[in-house]
């Protein structure tokens, strides 16, 4: 396993270099399962596991908290301490049991971002984790009806009380990511420091309203997200559903609309070729395209067997050429 630091504040942690998502464990994934991958990445030299309070209400019409609770149950049984940083999110847990996922786009069905529900989802998530200290927590969906600095502010309690470690952002346009870090700023205050959102090799198109908004899907990493990392080189990207759910290597590709464009065939094609000429899977070149860039960016993969967190692991000691990484960038 290879290690990076992420944040650059006093609360920086030191985590390994692929994360592995926890938001099907307890529900769809078995308890059993659960800790057999979480023990398999340990033992592979993982340190980042990242889960949300609202993981996954939408499979037994519940208000989340599966995960985080299947996680506090593996830490005890296994006596893990501070050796594996644990993430989580909130904003985006639904008002109450029952609603489906397509309700939750709807503001007014979820929690948002004021700072009394900071502070509760807070403590309810070191309640089921077991931690006194959440290593990194997100603000998991934006939240247009909360004043920043109100959130700002929530968080920034959270962080002086030491029960929070780094921030983290996710899901926002980019313009609201910087408002809130520049309000974060002026007042001394500390602010979002790692971003997550969906980021892959295919490229998903732009132009489409989002879950959210007319406008798009915030949750994207476009281009004006990557340029933003860019810009400030002290920030991390950690990508989620970088493998699109099996799309990579599966016949029947299960991409949806946002994928539809010619640019898709050609960046298959190129992936395929370089996978040829390594000996490695679809799904491995992507990883390692993504960790081995100019730019910040933690994979996080999801597992349902040993399997397949195997083959994401093994991405870690996948080293690509600088005609193999030249290729793969200039596919259009």
């Amino acid at each position: 396993m290879r290690y990076r630091t992420i944040g650059q504040t006093a609360a920086r942690l030191e985590v390994s270099v692929l994360a592995l998502g926890a938001m099907r464990f307890g529900t769809e994934t078995d308890e059993e399962t659960s800790f057999a991958i979480l023990d398999r990445y340990v033992e592979a030299g993982g340190t980042f596991v990242d889960t949300s309070n609202n993981y996954s209400f939408w499979i037994n019409s519940t208000q989340g908290g599966e995960s985080e609770a299947l996680l506090g149950r593996w830490r005890r049984s296994r006596g893990v301490q501070s050796e594996v940083v644990i993430a989580t999110k909130l904003g985006g847990r639904p008002v109450a049991a029952g609603l489906d996922f397509a309700e939750t786009a709807k503001q007014e069905n979820i929690e948002g971002l004021s700072a009394s529900v900071i502070r509760k989802s807070a403590e309810r998530s070191r309640e089921l984790l077991g931690v006194d200290k959440i290593d990194l927590l997100y603000a998991h969906v934006e939240d247009p009806n909360t004043p920043v600095e109100e959130t700002v502010q929530g968080f920034a309690d959270l962080v002086a009380e030491d029960v929070v470690g780094l921030l983290g952002v996710s899901n926002h346009w980019t313009w609201r990511v910087e408002q809130a870090r520049a309000t974060a700023a002026s007042a001394g205050l500390p602010g979002y420091e790692v971003l997550q959102y969906h980021h892959s090799y295919l490229r998903a198109r732009t132009d489409m309203p989002g879950r959210r908004s007319v406008d798009g899907n915030q949750g994207l990493a476009t281009g004006e997200v990557l340029s933003y990392l860019r810009a400030n080189p002290a920030l991390t990207l950690v990508a989620y559903t970088p493998l699109l759910s099996g799309a990579y290597v599966r016949d029947d590709r299960p991409l949806g609309p946002a994928f539809d464009h010619a640019g898709t065939e050609q960046r298959l094609a190129a992936v395929r070729a370089v996978a040829e000429e390594t000996g490695a899977t679809a799904n491995q070149v992507v990883l390692a395209w993504l960790m081995g860039g100019d730019l910040p960016i933690i994979p996080l993969v999801g597992a349902s067997s040993i399997a397949q967190l195997d083959e994401s692991l093994a991405a870690v000691d996948l080293k690509l050429t600088g005609d193999q990484r030249a290729r793969l960038d200039a596919a259009q």
